[in-house]
């Protein structure tokens, strides 16, 4: 690959990982950013992610876990979209400017979740070595995955993905939701 070092992992790429890396570098150019979409299946819940945000605008990558897909792609890029503007999210403060009456929250991932959810966004940063959040979203009844009146079953349908499984940036209930 042209401008590319000769280690780079970069130059190990199938064809069909340079075609699929051409197009996120494509997309992320003309819209801002990608966004990858993964179906829910039997294992786990859809979910969707940025890749170029980082690369773009120099704000972290962002994943929805558990909404469907069309409305979890909406969020990543109401978010990335956002960040174009200017505007900083900071983890455990509430957004209401994603989807009305429905408030949104933040949380850093952890690098262990990467591969697993952001990996398509290694064809652009083969070292891994980008921020990464998850934009995070109440049940219906208003609770959130790490509430105790949480819905049974939300905790595994939208899981943090920190060390802990629940928030770290922050306390919920004290200076978080």
């Amino acid at each position: 690959m042209v401008g590319v070092p000769a280690d780079s992992p970069l130059n190990k790429l199938t064809a069909r990982d340079r075609a699929l890396r051409q197009s996120l570098l494509d997309q992320a150019e003309r819209d801002g950013n990608a966004v990858v979409q993964v179906a829910g299946d039997e294992r786990g819940a859809p979910y969707c992610f940025t890749v170029g945000a980082w690369r773009r605008f120099g704000v972290a990558e962002a994943v929805v876990v558990g909404l469907p897909t069309q409305l979890g792609g909406q969020l990543v890029g109401a978010y990335v979209q956002a960040c174009n503007r200017g505007i900083r999210f900071r983890p455990g403060e509430l957004y209401d400017c994603f989807f009305t009456g429905v408030p949104v929250t933040l949380e850093k991932v952890a690098k262990g979740y990467y591969p697993e959810y952001f990996g398509s966004a290694f064809l652009l940063h083969p070292t891994g070595d980008f921020p990464a959040v998850q934009l995070l979203v109440p049940a219906a009844n208003g609770h959130w995955p790490w509430h105790p009146s949480a819905p049974s079953g939300f905790s595994q349908w939208q899981p943090v993905l920190t060390d802990s499984g629940r928030p770290e940036s922050w306390i919920p209930g004290v200076d978080g939701p």
